[in-house]
């Protein structure tokens, strides 16, 4: 089990990132590759992500370099996935590079004892393997990750209105408690009893920053290092796949790209977001908002030079028996 143990000022200095971290990703995108575990939840990515590291000449990088450093135990090092890389990629591979050779060396220590390391990454603490690591890891990020970014972005936008919403609702502790089934608020501890260690972090006034992933599935993650600023990686709340295109009475009511459009307000989206979502310029999904707002399915509320669409109860009540219409046999 991991627990957090929180003060009233680790409380008022909780906050959630703004955006997906590309290392942690990268990590997490690793761990796709190592077990079929919620494959449903990544078809669309599995399916082409081998073939483009064929096409890049990535494979063997990839199984020779980058799966042995990033197994899917209860431990990896933590210098691979740095605070650094919630600014950007290559802010992240900055302090990856930056980090001193001894830490380095521990932590690959540490690695060793509970798997074999190959030879040539035993020599990371020295300059030139770990640029041609990092050289590595942007390469793979480029290939595989940059190309669902949307997505990512898009869901991390969608669990922050969410998150938002408990914590107006029930403050911090509200915020906290709306985490997952997999992670349990009891004050003054966050409790994650599906780790596989051990684990205590006292927080001591530092706070706790939540990182919604894209590619993280079920179990929550956490740096060992209990001195390192502390952080909890957990998985964006994947939905099942949907019908076939075109099966759902809501597309056939609706048409398929003002019924997308419609789904996007579920977590509140801004006209372009909801464009993005339905494939449509920002003109269109402006016209499809106006009727959606006009038959009182969706109600809509300027924020600084946008405009955030969010479901009317009229309109969370179609939607809700429309996702249960789909989940019949």
């Amino acid at each position: 089990m991991l627990r957090f143990h929180f003060s009233a000022e680790d409380l008022a200095r909780t906050r959630v990132a703004a955006a997906p971290h590309p290392l942690w990703e990268i990590a997490a995108s690793l761990h796709r590759f190592q077990t079929p575990a919620g494959r449903w939840a990544y078809a669309a990515w599995y399916r082409t992500a081998r073939e483009r590291l064929r096409e890049a000449g990535l494979e063997s990088a990839v199984r020779r370099t980058l799966l042995p450093l990033y197994p899917r135990a209860s431990y990896w090092p933590d210098f691979l996935t740095p605070l650094e890389g919630a600014h950007g990629l290559e802010a992240g591979l900055t302090a990856i590079l930056a980090t001193p050779p001894a830490r380095v060396a521990a932590e690959l220590a540490a690695l060793a004892r509970i798997r074999r390391i190959p030879p040539h990454l035993a020599r990371l603490p020295e300059k030139g393997p770990r640029e041609e690591l990092v050289s590595v890891l942007r390469a793979y990020h480029r290939t595989v990750i940059e190309p669902h970014e949307e997505w990512m972005h898009e869901g991390v936008h969608t669990e922050r209105v969410r998150l938002a919403r408990h914590l107006l609702d029930g403050g911090t502790e509200g915020l906290l408690g709306g985490l997952g089934p997999t992670v349990r608020w009891r004050h003054p501890r966050l409790e994650i009893g599906t780790y596989p260690t051990e684990h205590d972090i006292r927080l001591e006034g530092r706070g706790l920053l939540l990182i919604p992933s894209y590619f993280c599935w079920k179990g929550p993650v956490s740096l060992a290092d209990p001195t390192l600023p502390p952080v909890l990686i957990y998985s964006l709340h994947h939905e099942p796949p949907r019908a076939a295109p075109g099966s759902p009475s809501l597309e056939v009511l609706l048409g398929r790209a003002r019924a997308t459009v419609l789904r996007a307000t579920a977590a509140g989206a801004t006209t372009t977001e909801a464009a993005h979502r339905a494939g449509v310029t920002p003109a269109t999904a402006t016209h499809h908002t106006t009727a959606l707002r006009d038959a009182g399915l969706i109600t809509s509320h300027r924020h600084g030079n946008s405009v955030i669409h969010t479901l009317t109860l009229l309109g969370a009540t179609m939607l809700s028996r429309n996702l249960r219409q789909d989940a019949e046999p």
